[in-house]
């Protein structure tokens, strides 16, 4: 599809990369989606924030209570601010939108079988480190960049660099600890703790300090840092990409 577009006409080939990249962006469907959360939350409608939460978390919500909602909502889009908008970006600036939507294919294999289960057992654990190893940088990255960020929205920068160190390993994945504890820090809040999945509780490691009970409010802060971190990870990602290709170009000619 991209190579045709090319041939036809440059601009079309721009615009058709243009277009891949936007499907593998996630950024305004963590917003909108964390939005219905809160907003049924403002209202006092606590089964439909449960409702809502429940499409985005693979926990059991029926009996969360508001705190619980608004955790799991600040859980998911910390979490998914690297699957959902910052590895995609990494990948695309190395190798354009083709290299996007490759590892928007293998987050995807991985939310499918990354399960251990009887039937997917060995392709399931095979997506699943192989969504680790595409997210180790990115995710690593993202994180750093997230105090930066909580600079900019007047939130704890000191807090998002100690619980970053502190506590970025105390998670299940490699990669979403980094980002949740960054955002714990910068938030003030507490993530982690216990979750019924199917019926069973999983007790989690507890990210951040309790410093303030989570409020529905912290959803929008998460959104705002996640957007602001995102934008400072594309600046700095295409920064970086211009430097390269300069001191290549340099190299070439020389």
């Amino acid at each position: 599809m991209l190579t045709g577009a090319v041939l036809l006409h440059p601009w079309l080939g721009t615009a058709v990369s243009i277009f891949l990249l936007y499907t593998t962006i996630a950024a305004r469907d963590l917003v909108r989606h964390s939005t219905d959360v809160y907003t049924a939350l403002a209202t006092g409608d606590l089964p439909e924030a449960r409702r809502r939460v429940g499409m985005i978390v693979g926990r059991d919500t029926a009996n969360l209570d508001e705190a619980g909602v608004a955790r799991a909502a600040v859980e998911s889009v910390a979490e998914s601010m690297v699957d959902g908008v910052t590895a995609p970006l990494f990948f695309a600036l190395l190798g354009g939108p083709m290299a996007a939507m490759l590892y928007k294919t293998v987050n995807t294999m991985d939310s499918m079988f990354g399960y251990k289960n009887e039937r997917y057992l060995k392709f399931g654990w095979a997506a699943a480190r192989l969504d680790d190893i595409v997210n180790f940088v990115p995710a690593r990255l993202t994180s750093m960049l997230i105090p930066a960020a909580a600079f900019l929205l007047r939130l704890d920068v000191k807090g998002a660099l100690f619980i970053l160190l502190r506590d970025r390993g105390r998670h299940a994945s490699p990669n979403s600890g980094h980002t949740e504890a960054a955002v714990a820090g910068a938030i003030g809040i507490q993530l982690g703790g216990p979750n019924l999945y199917f019926g069973q509780l999983l007790e989690k490691p507890s990210i951040g300090d309790p410093i303030r009970p989570i409020e529905p409010q912290d959803i929008l802060r998460v959104n705002r840092l996640m957007l602001a971190g995102s934008c400072l990870t594309f600046i700095f990602l295409l920064t970086l990409r211009y430097q390269i290709v300069l001191h290549l170009s340099r190299f070439i000619i020389c």
